[in-house]
């Protein structure tokens, strides 16, 4: 990490570093789920303005979002050998400099939210909320990962207002599947540190129950993600692709699942970043061509 010392005295180092520090790449999470939902609203090929918006609310929400969780868990990080590189606690970026780049953040948010239904803008405060409480829930309750999850059961709902104003029962099924199935890989995520969370006092599923029994939690989450989503094609009246796409997704869970153990956790980050990246994008392709079919 030294060498990202100097490329951090610029203005365009310090924005490359904040990237990298709130992972940017990540949001390739959320963004199918918003992009799969903005499709279901027009039943086919959305208006591109309020897709444009939409794409810059949820970049907006995310990245200030992982700013806080970053500034707020900055001496967690600095305590944790996995995590004392990071740009906060070794001292390659400030926290001032965050809370900079997450004013921007929040100021495209706002802007963007402004440009879509006005319902989008009376319920923004609730988005922020959560994104700001989320890094706290750890230091009291194993059920951070749920915490986490409730961030991501916003996105098809809030979607869906922020284009229509309105709202129905099966995209909230879609908001609580992408809820399980975040919170089932940060149970996975969160093995890596199940030690160094033991003995800070910090709250995971990994850390108060163990890992084998974490890993069937996680497997169970995910068979809720599956049935949710399934629910929420009936509700939806969605076209069979989509229902294709959600077999897709549950046999790549699978795999995912079949990634790790507990004597074997090498393939951790496979497990959590690649398979989640490429699950999202299935999922959404499906449901996207089953709208521009029907």
């Amino acid at each position: 990490m030294a060498s990202a010392t100097p490329q951090a005295t610029t203005a365009w180092g310090r924005i490359m570093l904040f990237s990298e520090t709130i992972k940017f790449e990540h949001s390739v999470f959320a963004l199918p789920f918003a992009a799969a939902t903005a499709f279901l609203v027009t039943d086919g090929l959305p208006e591109w303005r309020p897709l444009v918006w939409l794409a810059v609310a949820m970049v907006g929400a995310r990245t200030f979002g992982m700013g806080a969780n970053r500034v707020i868990d900055a001496g967690i990080d600095a305590r944790n050998p996995r995590t004392a590189s990071r740009a906060i606690p070794a001292g390659l970026i400030t926290s001032r400099q965050v809370w900079v780049y997450m004013g921007v953040a929040l100021a495209a948010f706002l802007l963007a939210v402004s440009q879509l239904d006005r319902l989008a803008w009376y319920l923004s405060p609730v988005v922020i909320a959560v994104l700001t409480v989320y890094p706290y829930t750890k230091r009291f309750t194993w059920l951070a990962h749920l915490a986490l999850g409730a961030v991501y059961i916003i996105i098809p709902p809030a979607t869906w207002v922020a284009l229509t104003g309105d709202l129905n029962w099966g995209v909230t099924w879609l908001g609580i599947g992408a809820m399980f199935w975040v919170a089932g890989f940060d149970i996975i995520y969160a093995t890596a540190d199940i030690e160094i969370d033991r003995a800070q006092g910090l709250n995971s599923i990994p850390a108060r129950f163990g890992i084998r029994a974490a890993l069937w939690i996680s497997r169970s989450f995910h068979l809720v993600t599956v049935a949710a989503l399934v629910i929420a094609g009936l509700l939806l009246d969605a076209h069979a692709l989509y229902f294709a796409g959600t077999g897709a997704a549950a046999a790549l869970l699978t795999y995912e699942q079949r990634l790790i153990s507990p004597n074997d956790l090498s393939k951790l980050g496979a497990a959590f970043f690649t398979m989640n990246g490429i699950i999202a994008v299935v999922f959404a392709v499906f449901v996207i061509a089953g709208t521009l079919v029907s």
